[in-house]
């Protein structure tokens, strides 16, 4: 008998193709990174299933966390060799962050992060790059340094910020990103710091409303009709975000047990039914889990 303490059971699905869960719905939010590619490469069933999904009269909707403008995600997926046939637009954290920007008028921004890998956003920033002193707004796109600093390497600055009241805008609320296998931290693990310091972070990607909110009115768009949600499936390999975004919106979820979460789902290529209850205890719009996205 379970205690009265244990989180309820979940015992969501697992399944090993996804056409009929699939074919409930008439638009995709797929995530990227994890879900479509693994940090180098196309997963082949992915770009298949998007394709077959697409064929049937179905819309996809790429929602990265991606710190740059769309067309540089669709420059990205097309060097990992993804079909331009396995969607129909891509909504970036990037291209949120910038507009955001736009619209609170902010003239004077302090960057933080890598200029080179990030150029895209950079370069396209409506206003100035200034000293934090002097800024009315932070942008950050992730560490400068991804590989020798955390995110207690910018606590001087975030103090300081945090001293002068500065908004923060975070283009990438992904805490950690999954490349081949090693965990790098991103630009939320340093909003979230900022945060907890009592800064205010404006999150320009999943799990929060901006993401999944600008991908329902590009799939109204492109469809020329209302999407209600229950026809919506949202499709993610991160708890924190991607689950998290659709149970806020309100719509299901397909987990791909193969992303981020692979070691505390998963043995021998294998989901395990008990560690995948235990990770989606708290995630009740979740409606079924894969190992890898397939039609």
């Amino acid at each position: 008998m379970q205690s009265a303490s244990a989180p309820a059971r979940v015992n969501v699905p697992i399944l090993t193709r996804g056409e009929e869960l699939l074919s409930r719905y008439d638009v995709l939010f797929c995530d990227v990174w994890g879900v479509v590619h693994d940090g180098f490469n196309a997963l082949p069933e992915a770009d298949e299933a998007l394709n077959r999904f697409r064929k049937a009269g179905g819309t996809v909707i790429l929602v990265s966390n991606a710190p740059v403008p769309n067309h540089q995600v669709a420059a990205m997926l097309d060097s990992r060799r993804l079909s331009r046939t396995a969607w129909d637009a891509i909504v970036s954290s990037g291209d949120i962050a910038l507009r955001y920007l736009a619209e609170q008028n902010y003239d004077r921004v302090y960057a933080i992060g890598p200029r080179d890998r990030d150029a895209a956003l950079f370069e396209a920033v409506p206003g100035r790059f200034v000293a934090l002193d002097e800024a009315e707004a932070i942008l950050c796109s992730g560490l400068n340094d991804d590989i020798n600093e955390t995110a207690e390497s910018y606590l001087p600055e975030l103090e300081m910020a945090r001293r002068r009241r500065l908004p923060f805008v975070c283009a990438n609320p992904d805490l950690v990103v999954d490349v081949g296998g090693r965990l790098y931290l991103c630009a939320g693990a340093i909003a979230d710091l900022y945060e907890r310091l009592g800064g205010d972070v404006y999150w320009a990607g999943k799990p929060h409303e901006p993401a999944y909110g600008s991908a329902h009115a590009m799939a109204e768009k492109l469809r020329d009709a209302p999407v209600k949600r229950e026809r919506i499936l949202a499709i993610g390999d991160a708890v924190r975000t991607d689950l998290k975004a659709a149970q806020n919106f309100g719509i299901d979820a397909l987990f791909i047990a193969g992303g981020i979460h692979r070691e505390d789902t998963m043995a021998d290529g294998a989901i395990i039914a008990d560690r995948l209850d235990k990770l989606l205890h708290a995630s009740p719009s979740t409606v079924a889990a894969m190992a890898q996205l397939a039609w």
